[in-house]
């Protein structure tokens, strides 16, 4: 009996584990493809509006099955709600993602992905600065080493090797998604993680059209002129990019640690250089390389150092 017991037990516990690295594992895989599918929809479609396009799609079609799921009476939806939906949407997908769109326009996507994987790096200066939060030694190293791998990678000016507004672009974005992710936790979004996700990706939606509509996107558009792979694309981008994709990161924040959560910073780069050389011819030069295995190397030591961190105060709490 004592031995049913226990692998009911372990059953138990597996079938969590198994959904938590299938989660990781599409983040990963589509996180990392999303790269390429943007290179490919804003080829005839205006990034702003292809932006917008996809969340208020993306956005409209969650926040319709998943309104009316879990406990809608313990997490009702107001204005506080929807007002910190605008502000982490707007710092995780206009920010973050925005940045991303226009960086691809000057720069490879492989390169792109390397630098939007410093988010742990701008994470941690961000809790540095904003929140007063000690540094551990092994992240002051992480931050050095990851910040020399991005110089590395940009290289010096006028060497031609990096497009230096598509490198600020990029870089941008993930100082953004950082800030969305750190203060995500200091604002009242709706308890529900998928409804908080739907949320966020209207607003995002809206701000986008917005930007297209002030830089005069909709009056340069030819619909006629969009082609079949954009189209495509931008499909890939709502089903998988951002209705699958993005709600298993926002599940994942809140059923597995932070720290195997933040190993997407590291995998998604790889996948992405791998599908631009494959698909589009993108050079993976020796540069690009030990850039990246600088950058991953940081983010690395970055997550291992913040994981034991909350470890050893996990510990002294519970003694």
């Amino acid at each position: 009996m004592a031995q049913a017991l226990r692998q009911q037990a372990g059953a138990r516990a597996a079938r969590p584990a198994a959904r938590i690295w299938l989660a990781l594992g599409t983040v990963y895989i589509l996180w990392g493809s999303t790269y390429l599918g943007i290179k490919y929809a804003i080829e005839t479609i205006p990034p702003l509006m292809m932006g917008s396009l996809r969340f208020i799609a993306a956005g409209g079609v969650l926040y319709l099955l998943a309104i009316r799921t879990g406990d809608r009476r313990r997490d009702p939806i107001g204005g506080r709600q929807w007002m910190a939906a605008l502000l982490i949407g707007g710092a995780l997908l206009v920010g973050g993602n925005g940045g991303v769109i226009l960086a691809e326009q000057y720069a490879p996507t492989g390169v792109v992905a390397l630098l939007v994987a410093t988010a742990p790096l701008w994470m941690a200066i961000i809790d540095r600065v904003v929140f007063g939060r000690r540094l551990p030694a092994l992240v002051i190293v992480g931050l050095l080493i990851g910040f020399g791998g991005v110089a590395f990678l940009i290289g010096s000016p006028g060497s031609g090797h990096i497009n230096l507004f598509g490198a600020a672009l990029a870089l941008a974005a993930p100082l953004c998604w950082a800030s969305g992710s750190v203060f995500t936790r200091h604002v009242k979004l709706p308890v529900r993680p998928l409804v908080a996700a739907a949320m966020e990706m209207l607003w995002a939606g809206l701000l986008f059209g917005i930007a297209s509509i002030l830089t005069g996107e909709l009056g340069r558009v030819h619909w006629q002129q969009v082609s079949t792979t954009s189209l495509v694309a931008l499909l890939y981008l709502i089903v998988f990019g951002s209705l699958v994709g993005f709600s298993a990161y926002v599940w994942l924040l809140r059923s597995a640690p932070l720290s195997l959560v933040s190993t997407y910073a590291y995998v998604n780069p790889v996948v992405a250089v791998i599908l631009g050389a494959v698909f589009v011819g993108e050079a993976i030069n020796a540069r690009l390389v030990i850039a990246g295995g600088i950058i991953i190397l940081a983010v690395a030591l970055i997550v291992v150092a913040r994981n034991r961190a909350a470890s050893q105060a996990r510990v002294a709490i519970s003694a």
